[in-house]
């Protein structure tokens, strides 16, 4: 915006503006056309120019000034042809907009600060009442209210010769009068009264003064405020020359002699406040303005407060004397105090209740609007019993609503008694509805803090009952790590290659082995995972293993050293990303977590059920203090990670692979995409149920031995459901179970595509497929004898071994030496378990 030190250049005869850019303009009076001024003219001239200067007066843009000199010299100086004004703008331009022209940098124009060409006209022209103020040696620029209009009221009192004056301000709701300045003092408590009080309304609506005679029932109060008897009066409307609404009603008290206040009175008053009026109405603007800005800054504060200290009374206790808190309890529909009488409600204390339907916090709550009420006693929903009781006089109320981000009432305050005035203003319910938004979003933010602080100690308190049969010492954390990890070469020779068999390990070298595997992978490097939690979450996942024949931590031992063999002999980083490939691992270890040993129909729950269970354990032991392996990774990639371990664990079940199937074989026949997420996503999967299996890669020994684990969980639970009166199924049930048919059923349907499927997608995985086809053949042989033998009988497992016994010794199976660590004798398949 332009400063309003502009410059108002004339010129006789104006050039185009492109004929002024870079040029000097010299402005000097035209002497032949100035002849002498008459006593007249000079009055017209006087009058036309406090009219441009009240105009002046009520310039509140650049615009505008821009405008009022241009006309102002214009009336002034009619024989002018063109005015042009240039503005002082910030970066020290002289700017003028119409034309659109710049000044240059240099010249004399721009070393004069004020050019003013009147002809021969003196600008001395104003009569003497111009002049009262400025003889007085006083200025009509102060930033507080008060003391302005102690100035303006004292030249009142001196121009009017009335005892006293008082200015009535108009509230900006045009609701109240307030008087804030009597005689020469500024009142400590402004006085306030409704604008229809008596006939001022009047004055305000029409715009049309009053005198005493006007006035009756307010002429008590009036007397009161000023402290002295009325004897005469004059009221004049003060009207804003800007918005042209009554701002302000000008009181004359008391005309010196006993006269009474005349036309000239009135006039006097009239032609002050034309000066005056726009001072007047700036300096309340700004003090409004400071007074909105303290109040900002208190709700600030507050809504600070309110976003760390929720709950305590002295946020409310704004100017009141009493102030109360409801939150709506919508099951019950009652308002329970929370802050009540200025006082916090403690947990221990009776909750104070209210229905949610009566009284004025009920009106509140049930309609959301804000009620201000002026006079308590005399409302319909105000109950007078309280403070009949207690002897407190409640004068005022304000109740307002607050509500969360959904504009949902979530409960009510309720003010009461305004300390510095006889009722809540506008201004009051502005700022409470600005707080509600505040308190609104803190308490619905508290409440939904308070149930999930709640959830979590639940969830910890669950988790810790869960946990505890789990839990690792640190004893045994140290006695894992005392050494460092062993190279994975000591553990055996041949642990990197298809050939072993890591059931032949024993059990408590197990957890070395995994930790051997993930340094040998590198995720502990590439992921920072530190030593003492990566032990600590390996220790806990074999401790979550319950021990049924089969589904035990030697099986996710084995399913994860399977998925070490294929990152070291199939190239996986070529395929996969370095965070599949860790999600698979340890999914691997903890794809079957808890598991009972029951399969899902027994259990009543679906198979996603219950392979959501194991991700479950799996995550709770990750939640679990100083075992999340994880801990560093950032937020897009922890819930990747979580992410992926779902979906891998979720493809152990048989029948989401049987759903893929198609898909898998498609990609297998459209060769393997690395850019396609879906394609990612299928190779997981496939990977991870190869890895299920892969029990059925190994030696003879192994997975006849496997077999018999298998089946003595089924029947197990068969022998369950039996005495439950159920009927198992086939293969469940001992006495019918026709184990080298379901077997070959399985290694044809099953196991024989899946490292068909493996095999064609990584070369390196065709011996796979071919051990798989060899133990299929070798339970071709074993169906024989069950047929002669006449079997299932109840001694069906029995005959697997005396059948192996049988067939090893005739050399039916051949060398078993190409599958070291791969024969398993009882006692080493008990130890494994």
């Amino acid at each position: 915006m332009g400063q309003a030190c502009g410059h108002a250049l004339l010129c006789r005869s104006q050039p185009p503006s492109s004929e002024i850019r870079g040029q000097q303009v010299f402005l000097r009076p035209d002497e032949s056309s100035a002849p002498a001024l008459s006593a007249r003219q000079s009055t017209t001239l006087s009058e036309q120019l406090q009219d441009a200067l009240l105009r002046l007066a009520a310039v509140v843009d650049a615009r505008s000034l821009r405008v009022a000199l241009r006309d102002g010299v214009r009336e002034l100086l009619p024989s002018t042809e063109c005015a042009c004004v240039y503005l002082l703008e910030e970066d020290s331009r002289l700017l003028s907009d119409d034309p659109p022209h710049e000044l240059p940098q240099e010249g004399k124009i721009r070393c004069v600060l004020l050019v003013s060409v009147c002809v021969s006209l003196s600008l001395y022209a104003a009569s003497h009442r111009c002049f009262v103020s400025v003889n007085h040696r006083r200025e009509l620029y102060d930033l507080d209210a008060a003391s302005l209009q102690l100035k303006v009221i004292n030249y009142l009192q001196q121009q009017t010769r009335s005892q006293c004056c008082c200015l009535l301000l108009v509230s900006e709701d045009n609701h109240q009068l307030f008087c804030q300045v009597v005689r020469d003092k500024v009142l400590e408590e402004e006085i306030s009264f409704p604008l229809m009080f008596g006939r001022f309304g009047q004055v305000v609506e029409k715009k049309k003064s009053i005198t005493l005679q006007d006035i009756s029932e307010e002429r008590r109060q009036l007397s009161s405020m000023l402290g002295c008897e009325i004897s005469s009066m004059l009221c004049v409307p003060v009207v804003s020359r800007a918005t042209g609404q009554v701002v302000a009603l000008a009181c004359a008290f008391n005309k010196e002699g006993g006269k009474r206040h005349t036309e000239v009175d009135e006039h006097a008053i009239q032609h002050c406040f034309c000066y005056t009026s726009t001072v007047l109405t700036s300096t309340l603007a700004f003090q409004k303005e400071q007074k909105l800005k303290v109040e900002c800054q208190a709700l600030l504060q507050v809504a600070k407060n309110l976003f760390t200290h929720l709950g305590k009374s002295s946020l409310l206790r704004l100017s009141i004397h009493v102030c109360s808190v409801f939150l709506l309890d919508r099951v019950s529909h009652e308002l329970v105090a929370k802050v009540f009488d200025g006082g916090v409600v403690s947990e221990e204390e009776n909750e104070f209740r209210i229905p949610a339907d009566q009284g004025i916090a009920g009106h509140v709550a049930t309609t959301g609007q804000i009620l201000n009420i002026k006079d308590a006693y005399s409302h319909p929903l105000f109950y007078r019993g309280v403070d009949d009781s207690t002897g407190f006089r409640t004068r005022n109320i304000l109740c307002f609503p607050i509500k969360d981000e959904n504009n949902e009432v979530i409960g009510v305050a309720e003010l009461v008694n305004k300390m510095n005035g006889p009722w809540f203003n506008r201004f009051d319910e502005d700022l409470a509805t600005a707080f509600s938004i505040y308190c609104g979003i803190s308490i619905a933010h508290s409440l939904l803090y308070k149930r999930v602080h709640e959830a979590q100690f639940r969830s910890h308190l669950a988790n810790e009952m869960m946990m505890y049969h789990m839990k690792v010492s640190e004893e045994e954390v140290t006695k894992l790590l005392v050494s460092g990890i062993d190279p994975v070469n000591e553990i055996d020779p041949c642990f990197a290659e298809f050939t072993c068999t890591p059931r032949s390990l024993p059990d408590d070298t197990t957890p070395m082995c995994v930790l051997s595997m993930f340094e040998d992978m590198g995720f502990i490097n590439t992921y920072k995972i530190d030593m003492h939690t990566l032990a600590r979450f390996c220790l806990m996942v074999k401790k979550g293993y319950r021990d049924p024949p089969y589904h035990n931590w030697m099986h996710a031992f084995s399913v994860s050293h399977f998925c070490y063999l294929l990152y070291k002999n199939l190239g996986l980083s070529n395929y996969l990303e370095d965070i599949e490939i860790l999600a698979l691992f340890v999914s691997c270890m903890c794809h079957d977590l808890d598991h009972r040993g029951t399969n899902n129909s027994f259990q009543v729950a679906s198979v996603r059920a219950h392979t959501l269970h194991h991700f479950a354990q799996a995550i709770a032991i990750l939640n679990t203090h100083g075992c999340n392996i994880f801990e560093k990774f950032s937020r897009k990639d922890y819930q990747r990670m979580l992410d992926l371990m779902r979906d891998i664990i979720l493809a152990t079940d048989l029948a989401h692979h049987l759903r893929i199937f198609k898909d898998l074989q498609k990609m297998s026949d459209d060769g393997y995409n690395p850019k396609s997420r879906t394609h990612h996503s299928l190779l997981l999967c496939l990977l991870m149920t190869s890895c299920d299996l892969s029990d059925q890669t190994k030696g003879w020994k192994t997975t006849r031995k496997i077999a018999e684990l298998i089946y003595k969980e089924f029947f197990s639970q068969g022998d369950l459901e039996k005495a439950m009166g159920n009927r198992p199924s086939e293969m469940m049930d001992r006495e019918k179970a026709y184990i080298p048919e379901l077997q070959i059923s399985f290694m044809e349907h099953i196991a024989m595509p899946i490292y068909k499927l493996l095999s064609e997608l990584f070369p390196g995985a065709t011996e796979l497929y071919e051990r798989v086809a060899a133990n299929r053949e070798q339970w071709t042989k074993v169906s024989h004898k069950f047929t002669i033998r006449g079997l299932p009988s109840n001694n069906s497992l029995d005959f697997l071994d005396q059948e192996y016994e049988l067939l090893q010794a005739q050399g039916a199976f051949g060398s078993d030496d190409h599958c070291l660590n791969g024969c398993l004798d009882d006692t080493e398949g008990g130890r494994g378990q």
